[in-house]
């Protein structure tokens, strides 16, 4: 079998990256890969704003983030395709996670959308960049 794909979304703006998993999913189908998806939550635990949230919060926006990601999955491709799919939450700077998840999982192909970019990031978002340009495998861009 292939290496995995690896879709990474972002959960906070529910259905923005419906396109995205689509995407991932039909180009894992070409290959006969398994489908990883994931997403990361921000660490604000060692800042001095971690110091605001509660001893549990990090866990509680983990397992809120991982709902959200079986969620997206279900609505964009199906249930039987979430009950196949390996759920990822990572926890840090999305670009960072990306690339850490990418590479302890040999992936052949990262699939990332390109967000409505801000006039500064006009080609690619700025995690999409950073993805793009630092990857050591494929990258697929999905623009809306």
């Amino acid at each position: 079998m292939s290496r995995p794909v690896l879709c990474a979304i972002d959960v906070s703006h529910k259905g923005q990256d419906a396109d995205v998993l689509r995407v991932a999913k039909k180009l894992a189908d070409l290959d006969g890969a398994t489908l990883d998806v994931m997403t990361v939550v921000p660490d604000f635990g060692e800042s001095i704003v971690g110091s605001f949230f509660e001893q549990d919060h990090h866990e509680r926006a983990v397992a809120e983030a991982r709902q959200l990601l079986s969620d997206e999955v279900t609505a964009a491709i199906g249930a039987d395709v979430d009950a196949m799919v390996r759920h990822v939450v990572a926890t840090g700077k999305a670009y960072e996670e990306i690339l850490h998840v990418a590479r302890e999982t040999d992936c052949g192909l990262i699939v990332i959308g390109a967000h409505k970019p801000d006039f500064k990031d006009y080609l690619l978002g700025p995690n999409a960049a950073r993805v793009v340009r630092h990857s050591n495998c494929s990258v697929h861009v999905v623009r809306p």
